[in-house]
This record gives structure tokens, sequence and C-alpha cells, in this order.
């Protein structure tokens, strides 16, 4: 009966002009039963300030110290054509949400244009990705922890444990809750990046020395300019890169418990472009011209090393605190997003039964809880190997982001597809140069992909490992197909 109601619920929202929902929008047949049951509690401000957040996280404020070491400052190059590529994956999944909001997102999609088999393929990826993007954020959090010397004797797994706990409890209070701390942490985030730009613009200007260092263009030249290690260390930093951007199709999840998506969406999702191009690429080339590169490294923010360098009393201390609140944020925020998709694909039946639970405050907790599991074997690789944990993890996690993206421009360049025969209406807000910018960006995702194993390391033996990820789809598609066609023949019958 539930899905039924849905779906009558549905059609009238579709044809009553009350709802603030377009009824052009409203073109799909497909009716998605993860959607039943949220609370349309996140604001405007809370969409908009999602979005700035999930440009703006851990793959910044930690990763690229170490980028910057590896590649020198033509690591801004390699931000602003990644984050081009994340613009048209964020701008494709922008066209199917005016088309058909939901909170199983690209999952719902997926199973509309690809059937189950493709839900679960994008569904489990996602999982892959953020599962793994947790680990990453906890060990960052305990990385940022150490610099404080109060917390300098504490085990690393012992902090990661904590921010783990803390931000797990917040999440399964309610959506609002969610909302509110992604909205103060970016204002945080936006606000000290702002801050360092302006100091560092000043510091360029005035040419105030750091570190014996006279920060300008001429930090760049004599440190071999701009490609001082040459071409390749610049491509094959790409990889983590790409983690950077991770978060940037979570306005897309959260869509799905706004109200008016199609008039919030289409104005958060255009303000990632400049965003990217102001706080990744513009704070990069600044870090450029403060200090050489080779004054950064993968164990420290580089922010946080310009601070030091420059003695500014407590300085430093600020912007580690920021940056401890970017990886909170971000693990909020994976805690989240793999809560609403695990809860659509449980009630297709390609996820475990518990993951379609919720709370009292409408809170998909099962799904949640499972990712914060994962997250507790993050604390035991703390536990095993503190040095790797941050690097072990990143490659797994880019390649749930590869396949996450590639799902996306998947699906929008079937829902073009389907836009040319006449079955499906597309929206107003679109991607543009749509098939060729969905096959453009495909190729570059398969280039990362070479491009790690092309860079050896942890990154081959991450790629050896698709084989094994491909059986664990194609093995847990095997598990799960009866009870997805009974599932589906269910919701048929109503």
């Amino acid at each position: 009966m539930k899905a039924k109601k849905y779906m009558s619920d549905r059609t009238l929202s579709a044809a009553d002009p009350g709802t603030g929902i377009d009824p052009h929008m409203q073109t799909s047949p497909h009716v998605d039963a993860g959607d039943e049951g949220y609370s349309k509690d996140l604001k405007p401000r809370h969409i908009s300030m999602i979005a700035i957040g999930g440009a703006i996280g851990t793959g910044l404020f930690l990763g690229a110290g170490g980028r910057m070491a590896g590649a020198g400052p033509s690591l801004a190059v390699a931000y602003a054509v990644c984050g081009v590529f994340a613009f048209f994956v964020v701008r494709a999944l922008g066209e199917l949400v005016l088309y058909r909001p939901s909170s199983g997102a690209f999952v719902s999609y997926a199973r509309e244009f690809m059937g189950e088999k493709g839900a679960f393929a994008a569904g489990w990826l996602y999982f892959l990705n953020w599962s793994t993007t947790a680990v990453a954020d906890i060990t960052a959090a305990a990385t940022y922890a150490h610099f404080w010397a109060m917390f300098s004797d504490v085990p690393q797994w012992v902090l990661a444990l904590i921010a783990l706990a803390v931000v797990l409890t917040a999440n399964l209070i309610s959506v609002k809750y969610f909302g509110e701390m992604e909205f103060w942490f970016a204002i945080i985030k936006v606000a000290a990046l702002v801050a360092f730009m302006l100091v560092g613009i000043y510091l360029v200007v005035t040419q105030h020395q750091i570190d014996g260092h006279t920060p300008g263009f001429s930090t760049i030249s004599d440190s071999g300019g701009f490609f001082p290690v040459g071409m390749l260390p610049m491509l094959l930093v790409i990889q983590g890169v790409v983690f950077a951007y991770a978060s940037v199709e979570l306005c897309g999840v959260a869509a799905g418990e706004t109200e008016n998506p199609e008039k919030i969406m289409p104005k958060a999702i255009n303000s990632i472009m400049w965003r990217v191009g102001i706080f990744y690429v513009g704070s990069v080339v600044l870090l450029a011209l403060l200090l050489p590169y080779t004054s950064y490294s993968d164990g420290e923010s580089p922010f946080v090393t310009v601070m030091n360098k420059l003695g500014v009393a407590g300085a430093a201390d600020v912007m580690n605190l920021v940056v401890l609140t970017a990886a909170l944020s971000s693990l909020n925020s994976g805690l989240y997003s793999t809560g609403r998709i695990l809860r659509s694909m449980a009630l297709a039946g390609s996820a475990p039964r518990f993951t379609g639970r919720m709370n009292k405050g409408q809170v998909p907790y099962g799904g949640i809880l499972l990712t914060a599991g994962f997250g507790v074997l993050g604390v035991a690789l703390n536990f095993v190997m503190p040095g790797e944990a941050f690097e072990i993890v990143l490659n797994f996690a880019s390649i749930g982001i590869l396949g996450t993206w590639g799902m996306i421009m998947l699906c929008s360049l079937l829902f073009w597809h389907r836009a040319k025969e006449g079955k499906v209406t597309r929206p107003s807000y679109r991607l543009p140069w749509a098939p060729y910018t969905q096959l453009v960006t495909l190729a570059f995702l398969a280039t990362v992909v070479v491009l790690m194993w092309w860079g050896g390391g942890v990154g081959r033996t991450t790629v050896m490992c698709l084989p094994l990820i491909a059986a664990a789809l194609v093995g847990g598609w095997f598990l799960v197909r009866k009870r997805v066609a009974v599932m589906a023949a269910d919701r048929e019958g109503f």
C-alpha cells in the first residue's frame, strides 16, 4: 500500500501547482519507493552550502600538500582540468534531478535507464567511494589533531575512533541537523579560505618575506618553473586530485529532501564552477607564489605550512582547526549520502534489508551504520599502519569516485538518447554540448585509470584490484537477483 500511496501522491503533486513543482518536470513514469518517508527540511541555504562544502574538502586541505611537493605549481593545472570534468558530472546530475528529484539520485536514474543491474553497480560503487572516503576522513581528522601538543601522545587510531563516533551520533538525529552542520561547516571552510587568500594576496603584493623567501612569481621561477619536475608528475597526481572533488554529487542526493528543487538546484550547481576556479585553482596558485613547492609535504596541510612559516601566533592553530572541520564535514556528508543511496537499493532488494530502515527522525539509520562500520575498519587500519592509511584508502576511494561519475554520465547519455527518441522530455536546465560532453568525460575517467596504473605503487595495486571489484559486483548481483525480481514484481502489481 505504501508504494501505491506514493504513486498517487506523486501524480497528484505533478498536477497541483500548489506544490511548487513544475508539472513539465515530472515526465518520468518511474517511481522509486526509496523516495518515500523523507522530510523536506533542507532549505535553499543548506543546499547552497552543501554544494560549496562538496567542492571544498579534505582533498584540498590535506592532500594538496603532498601533491604540491610532487608536482610543483603545475598542480593548479590538474585541479583546473579535474574541476571542469567535475562540473560536467554535477551538471549532468542536475539535469536528471530536474527531470525527477530523488533521494536515490543516480542509483534511481540507473534503475530507470539501465535496469536493476545498473542500479546495483552504481550503488555499490558509490558505497565503495564513501566507505573508503570515511576512512580517509577519520585518518585526516586524526592527523590534524596530532598537530596540537595535547593530542600528540594519543594514538592515531584512538583519535580516528573519536572522530567517527562524534559525527555518527550527530548524523543520526535528523536531516535538519545534518543541514545545519553542513551549513556552518561550509561557512567555516569558505571564510577560512577567503581569509587565507586575502592574506596571501597581501603578502604577494607587499613582497613580505616568508621563511627567507620573497613571495611572487620569482618563487616559482627560482624553483624550476611551473613544471619543475616535468609534465608526467602533474598527470600522475590527477588520480588524487579527482578525490578532492568527490562530494560534488552530494547536492543531487540532497535534492530529494528539499522543497522546490527546480529553483534551488540550478543556482547551486552553476556556482560550483567559479568556486572551483577561485578556491582550488586560486589557492594552489597562491601556495606556489608564497613558498617553493619543496616547502610542502604530505604530512601537513599546506595552509598550515604557510601559517607556520609566517610565524603568526595562533594562525596555524586556527587553520588547523578549519581543516579538521573540513575532514569532519566530509565524513558527515559521506554518512548522509550513503544512508540515502543504500535505502533506495534496499527497497529494491539490492542491499541488505536493515539499510532500508528509518528512525523517528526520518533518517535511514541502517545505511549510515553500515558505512560507519567500514569506518571502524579504518580505525583498525590506522592502528596497523598509521603512516600509509590515508594514501591506501585514497586510491580505493578514487576508484569508487571514477565508477560513480562514470555511471552518472552513462545515465545522462541514456537519458539524452531517450529524449531524442521522444520517450522523455529534457528540462530546460541541461548539460551543454550533449552527447559529446558525456563521451569526453567518460574518456577522461578511463584515462585516469590508465594514469593510476602508469604511476605504479599503490595506484597500480588499486587498478590490479579492479577484477576483484568486478567479481564482487557480479557475485553480489547473483546473490540478490531473485529478491530484486520478487520486489520488482510486487511493485508492478500495485
